[in-house]
């Protein structure tokens, strides 16, 4: 996916970090933060299967990323159109699989309890 994303930015240079540049914590605690997000979500409305889990994270995932995306698409030059909507499509399907690994350990917890 790096190679498709690099072919559809935007017109703005020197705004992407190479792999071996990436800061590793921030990215870490920024999937983990989304991770809370989602326990939190299903723990408030007793999502507790990997089903309703990843639909659930779907469409967390895709008004999250779409929310983002077309604000930053609208106000900078870092992406195309194609690798805006390809970024929607890929958060909406990291949140759906996300999704169902929080909601199945949750209900497993849950059962445990």
């Amino acid at each position: 996916m790096a190679d498709f994303f690099k072919t559809h930015a935007g017109s703005a240079t020197g705004v992407m970090r190479e792999m071996k540049d990436f800061v590793w914590w921030a990215l870490i605690l920024g999937d983990v933060v989304s991770g809370v997000l989602l326990a939190y979500v299903f723990a408030k409305s007793n999502v507790t299967t990997a089903g309703a889990g990843a639909s659930m994270g779907a469409v967390l995932g895709l008004l999250m990323s779409a929310g983002f995306d077309l604000v930053m698409y609208a106000t900078s030059n870092l992406s195309t159109t194609t690798g805006m909507v390809a970024d929607i499509a890929c958060f909406t399907v990291l949140s759906a699989v996300a999704g169902a690994v929080v909601a199945a350990v949750g209900g497993m917890a849950k059962k445990a309890a």
